[in-house]
């Protein structure tokens, strides 16, 4: 058997947690677990640096059957982004007795007073940072465990543009009586800090909602239970707006989802950005017209998400912004296939055009494919119900859109330009 004990952070063990350490014969763990826990005199030891060596330790020391136990010691909840996921791959999940501590973010939330059920964790520890760094824009409250090169410095640099009204929560050295810090700082604040290796969670979070409303379901709220919304729905000037059908079969093939980023380029009322932002994804919505911009921010605040929006001409305006995951560029004007050239060279995923005119339609394929992603697309015509005199229907045409997309062939998603 292998006991696992979460250490919690800074409250004693428990007398069950004491009596498995007093029997064991093995006790593996953190230089600073082993040092403050009552291991025996006669127990080995193995400090933890890289798993498997100590994965292969414990596994030698069960083979042998001398009946002693083996005791894990961890920070926290082993079981929440900890060392029981490793075990109970090696060793299978009856052989393992978890003895849960409380977790860093359980903590963390606690020393602010807040709930933490509606809250998004992601883990940054030995992982790219990316994936924390989209989640923080795009929901109001994250919790980043924290990693060598993905702490807070890092975490506030890649926040700091483009990061609105968010506030960084540093724990440092949780339940520490002597060390133990939490800060609130921007993300600016944040890079510029040098924080050391005490680290134990960051916090993201939009202060201004931070109390949702009473959940259900912990983690992110669910994906919405409507999409392509109707055009009434949004705020747009003269009919100027990707209708729902296109914008149904467009969210179909880019994908966006919780930690992903996503360009609406040519943005115009954002209704494509705003819908990629309700099912999860960062946003960037470029818009060169200046009376665009503000539809696309009062869109967004009117459908509770938060979209960036970047005011300029594209292909130029692109090259400062993060590499997306998927883009849709909608619009049209001489200069289409050169922005969709830049956008499918730095796409890691998907690229989606909309566009009314034949006539760019060879010269927007060729810069998918130029760029190495595999095209397909489809003319849209679509008839809507409409009411005549005398209670009757008709079906009312809508204009033909051509829909474009390329998709990045997975063997050579690591070439991508960043």
């Amino acid at each position: 058997m292998i006991t696992v004990v979460g250490t919690g952070t800074g409250a004693p063990l428990t007398p069950d947690a004491v009596a498995a350490l007093a029997g064991a014969g093995l006790v593996v763990g953190g230089r600073r677990h082993l040092a403050a826990a009552p291991v025996p005199d006669a127990a080995g030891r193995i400090v933890l640096g890289p798993l498997a060596p100590a994965l292969d330790a414990v596994e030698r020391y069960l083979e042998k059957g001398q009946g002693h136990r083996v005791v894990v010691l961890a920070s926290g909840d082993p079981g929440f982004f900890g060392i029981v996921r490793a075990l109970a791959e090696r060793f299978g999940p009856d052989r393992l007795d978890v003895r849960p501590g409380v977790s860093s973010v359980a903590t963390a939330f606690a020393r602010l007073g807040l709930p933490w059920d509606d809250a998004v964790v992601v883990s940054a520890h030995g992982r790219d940072l990316r994936t924390a760094v989209n989640v923080c824009r795009a929901r109001p409250k994250v919790a980043v465990l924290t990693g060598p090169g993905a702490g807070p410095a890092e975490l506030g640099a890649a926040l700091a543009p483009p990061s609105g009204e968010r506030v960084l929560v540093v724990a440092s050295a949780l339940g520490d009586p002597e060390r133990e810090r939490v800060e609130r700082v921007t993300p600016a604040e944040a890079a510029a800090r040098d924080w050391g290796d005490a680290v134990s969670v960051v916090l993201c979070l939009d202060e201004s909602r931070v109390l949702a409303p009473v959940r259900t379901v912990a983690g992110p709220p669910r994906s919405p239970d409507r999409w392509a919304l109707e055009e009434r729905e949004f705020a747009h000037r003269d009919s100027m707006i990707t209708k729902f059908e296109v914008r149904a079969l467009a969210l179909a093939r880019l994908g966006p989802g919780l930690g992903d980023v996503v360009w609406d380029v040519g943005s115009g009322s954002g209704s494509v950005a705003v819908e990629c932002a309700r099912l999860g994804a960062a946003v960037t919505a470029v818009e060169k017209a200046s009376d665009g911009v503000g539809r696309i921010r009062a869109n967004a605040l009117a459908h509770g998400v938060d979209v960036r929006v970047v005011h300029g001409t594209a292909p130029a305006v692109l090259s400062g912004l993060a590499a997306p995951d998927a883009v849709f560029v909608g619009g049209g004007g001489r200069d289409l296939p050169a922005v969709v050239t830049a956008c499918a060279r730095r796409a890691r995923r998907s690229v989606v055009v909309a566009m009314a005119a034949l006539d760019r339609v060879p010269a927007v394929r060729e810069s998918l494919t130029g760029a190495g992603l595999d095209c397909d697309g489809v003319l849209l015509q679509s008839s809507r119900l409409a009411p005549l005199p005398g209670d009757v229907t008709r079906l009312a045409a809508t204009n033909p859109v051509f829909l474009l997309w390329g998709v990045r062939p997975p063997a050579s998603s690591e070439g991508v330009s960043k």
